[in-house]
């Protein structure tokens, strides 16, 4: 089973980085452009990416014309990060569970599932408060996360990937809770005794409405996918929510 905090150890482990940096860069970052012309903010909005982790991504917020405050909890992330700032480019090692900027930003963004990795439902109530406290009134969310059915249908149980001479075995299940991926790393032709254990919580559209309104956040929108297609709670890979802080 996942650590206590998984996500503090894994995170910050050089093979976290080697595993994901092939990532589709074009896809996320057309995702991206094609989100924010579907948003349409001001040029010099003030923008916030909740675990922006080395800051590829608040880079392309950046150099597309917005005052982009990025944060993490990773500190050799925010490290690399702190490489690409500038005027309008902003790094900090924050947990995202603590009160950070108050009413400052106009939008806030979690991309790529980077939000259920918590114990309780109340660690994750509190970092839904940091995000909407940081967001001015009118201001909007958007939290990109796996859509808990499509996955639950689509799960590959296993997988080897090889990746600059280094092996990952990749194992995924779940239970009612929670989706888990194990992950063992072979390098030099050593396989590594550690077991590196990803956990993301099954979060429902119910159970995000229900955690943004304690906040005061309204869902307006709804994407299923990269596209921005219509979500359909079966079809849809994605999970794609925009939601508005209410004014009192």
């Amino acid at each position: 089973m996942a650590s206590k905090e998984w996500y503090k150890e894994w995170f910050s482990s050089p093979y976290y980085e080697v595993l994901y940096h092939k990532r589709n860069e074009t896809e996320a970052s057309a995702f991206i452009t094609r989100l924010l012309s579907d948003l349409d903010p001001k040029s010099g909005s003030y923008m916030l990416d909740v675990a922006c982790g080395k800051g590829r991504y608040s880079r392309r917020l950046a150099e597309m014309g917005f005052d982009v405050t990025g944060i993490d909890l990773s500190e050799p992330s925010i490290t690399e990060a702190l490489k690409l700032e500038s005027d309008h480019l902003h790094f900090f090692v924050h947990d995202m569970r603590l009160p950070f900027y108050i009413n400052y930003f106009d939008y806030a963004f979690n991309f790529f599932t980077s939000f259920g990795y918590f114990n309780t439902r109340r660690e994750h109530d509190d970092a839904m408060r940091t995000i909407a406290q940081s967001i001015k009134p009118n201001g909007l969310l958007v939290i990109d996360y796996l859509n808990v059915h499509y996955a639950e249908d689509h799960l590959i149980l296993s997988e080897n990937l090889s990746i600059d001479d280094i092996h990952f075995h990749i194992s995924r299940r779940h239970d009612e809770t929670h989706f888990y991926k194990d992950i063992q790393v072979e390098e030099n032709r050593q396989m590594s005794e550690r077991v590196f254990t990803e956990k993301v919580a099954k979060f429902s559209l119910g159970d995000f409405t229900d955690m943004l309104a304690y906040q005061q956040m309204q869902v307006q929108q709804v994407f299923g996918d990269y596209t921005l297609g219509h979500y359909d709670v079966r079809k849809s890979p994605r999970m794609i929510i925009i939601a508005k802080k209410m004014v009192r």
